[in-house]
């Protein structure tokens, strides 16, 4: 949750609820934007 908080500027709390699938697409998403180019 905190890649979450970093990248899309979101509260734990405002995923606190979300199912263990949703975090894990949301986790990776963040991970594509926070990507550095080579």
């Amino acid at each position: 949750m905190a890649n979450l908080a970093v990248v899309f500027h979101w509260a734990p709390k405002d995923c606190e609820y979300w199912e263990i699938e949703e975090l894990m697409q949301w986790n990776e998403r963040a991970r594509v934007r926070s990507e550095v180019s080579k």
